[in-house]
């Protein structure tokens, strides 16, 4: 015949727990029932219990005398009435509840018949699986929370780098137009040092020409006179009427701001996000990270313009 500690093994108990069911209680039932008060606990929990009551002494206090000739066989919990086959019972029934009065009873607690055993089993595994269900769902929940935090992590990084790019871009842009401006003062300059060379070279020639002739040196034609140049107003800033879906906005900006900066503006405003601003006369339409890098100075929109935004 199988030991009490085998067969609490072959109904599927952890061996740990069911040795220490053992040595507080003696035999199968009560074995049982400590196993059944002591599912919710770890095993560090019911090792730190086990390690306090042997060192400390808990639950050695006197219990009420029994009459003469009379033998306990039960303890009794008088605060609830419930009865308990071992003193390790009773310990764990006042963890629980918090119980402080228990006392000898000679009642005998029949043993579990074989039936009870494989029905109480059956409740402890389901217990336990319902344990297990739950902090399974609390698993998954904490998962599911951590991804959403890892989700809005990367897509506020995204954002970033996007938003860094189009700075960058139109940081290019603004370096490339300034490049083609220079370019084209220093072709300039080149064109008209060699128109003066060539001219210098051509009078040097006909003066040359008229010495060996005899005759006077051609006269110097006197620079035409340069006409004084316009006066022009510097405008600091342009007024803007875009047209949107929503209707018309009037707005008012520097002359240095770029058409990007524009377009962050209406945004702000509520319009959804801006393709390209369209100007009727001339005709003109300013899309793509090129054009948005144009401030309204370049884009030839100061001191008033009428867009149309898509």
């Amino acid at each position: 015949m199988p030991s009490d500690l085998e067969q609490l093994l072959e109904m599927g108990f952890e061996k740990e727990r069911a040795e220490i069911a053992m040595k507080q209680t003696g035999s199968l039932n009560p074995a049982l029932q400590w196993l059944e008060d002591n599912q919710d606990k770890s095993m560090e929990e019911i090792t730190a219990s086990t390690t306090t009551t042997k060192t400390t002494g808990e639950g050695d206090d006197e219990a009420p005398a029994l009459k003469p000739g009379e033998v306990a066989k039960s303890m009794v919990c008088e605060d609830c009435g419930k009865k308990f086959r071992s003193m390790a019972q009773a310990e764990a029934h006042a963890e629980r509840t918090e119980h402080t009065n228990f006392a000898e009873s000679t009642e005998e607690i029949a043993p579990l018949t074989e039936e009870e055993k494989k029905q109480k089993l059956a409740e402890l595994r389901a217990k336990a699986a319902e344990r297990k269900s739950k902090q399974s769902a609390a698993e998954k929940e904490e998962q599911k929370r951590n991804e959403q935090i890892r989700m809005k992590a990367t897509k506020e990084i995204q954002d970033i780098k996007e938003e860094l790019a189009k700075k960058e871009q139109i940081k290019a842009a603004a370096a490339k137009r300034a490049e083609k401006v220079s370019d084209a003062a220093a072709k300039k300059r080149i064109q008209e040092k060699i128109a003066a060379d060539k001219e210098e070279r051509r009078l040097k020639a006909a003066a040359a020409k008229a010495a060996r002739e005899g005759q006077a040196p051609p006269e110097v034609a006197a620079p035409a006179p340069v006409a004084a140049p316009a006066v022009k107003k510097d405008h600091t800033e342009t007024r803007l009427r875009l047209q949107t879906a929503g209707g018309n906005i009037m707005k008012a900006f520097p002359v240095e701001t770029t058409l990007f900066e524009v377009a962050q503006a209406l945004q702000a405003e509520g319009v959804e996000a801006v393709e390209s601003f369209t100007m009727t006369y001339p005709k003109k339409v300013f899309s793509g990270s090129l054009d948005f890098g144009k401030t309204l100075k370049e884009a030839g929109l100061v001191p008033s313009a009428v867009l149309i935004v898509k």
